[in-house]
């Protein structure tokens, strides 16, 4: 069950945010949904692919795990990489878009309140004592702004990338040893050749809207599939035998 509301700094005056990832505020997940304006920071810490919705639009996913529910980024100490992807970055936070008299939609910070990151005891005031937000709370504000100007994002430079012949399914196949193999289908990732062979006014124009360098992004972070890989054996070298 959520309780998500309207976040106001009257009626949610004592609210506290608990910091932290573990298992238990939500963060065994072995895929978590990204968005072009953090490609430059997920890149370095995780895989991206892409996959395509049930409506037929592709959606990037940074690779956290093999298995269902397994997060190998995450352990006792908490989430082990210097960026978190915004979706699991903002905890209990959403955006509402609230409809004004002039009709344009204004975005507004919705909060969960039943979610286990939400407190009245512990962790850091959401706002000061005179109402303004706090430093927790602002940076919950850039966070769900990464997420807001991502997502409109994202629609645009997919057909971007259809359109230029970049999108290519991706086959995924990794054996730790004799019987425990992976097999993950249903990706797409940036076709390598596709990148190679833009010329011309399709080169331009995907550099001209910075789509070219989120297209590199991708495919450089295909080489984090090994540190996956990595982490993977020796999360199983400390299981008993």
């Amino acid at each position: 069950m959520t309780q998500t509301v309207l976040l106001d700094n009257v009626e949610h005056h004592d609210l506290r945010l608990i910091s932290g990832h573990s298992a238990a505020l939500g963060d065994k997940v072995n895929m978590a949904l990204v968005f072009p304006t953090e490609f430059a920071e997920v890149q370095r810490e995780y895989p991206i692919l892409f996959r395509r919705s049930d409506n037929g639009t592709f959606q990037a996913f940074a690779l956290l795990g093999l298995d269902r529910d397994e997060n190998l980024y995450l352990d006792d100490k908490g989430w082990q990489a210097r960026y978190i992807p915004a979706i699991q970055a903002r905890g209990p936070f959403r955006i509402g878009l609230r409809e004004q008299e002039s009709g344009v939609t204004e975005p507004m910070i919705m909060v969960d309140l039943d979610h286990p990151r939400i407190s009245r005891s512990e962790g850091a005031p959401l706002f000061q004592p005179h109402g303004g937000h706090s430093p927790a709370l602002e940076r919950v504000v850039q966070t769900l702004r990464t997420l807001h100007v991502g997502a409109e994002a994202s629609h645009a430079m997919f057909t971007a990338f259809e359109t230029a012949g970049l999108i290519a399914p991706v086959e995924i196949n990794i054996r730790l040893d004799e019987t425990t193999q992976y097999s993950l289908p249903g990706f797409f990732s940036i076709s390598s050749d596709g990148l190679s062979q833009l010329e011309g006014a399709t080169l331009e124009k995907l550099n001209t809207a910075g789509f070219l360098a989120l297209a590199f992004c991708v495919l450089t972070s295909m080489g984090n599939m090994s540190r996956l890989i990595e982490m993977k054996n020796r999360q199983r070298a400390l299981l008993p035998a």
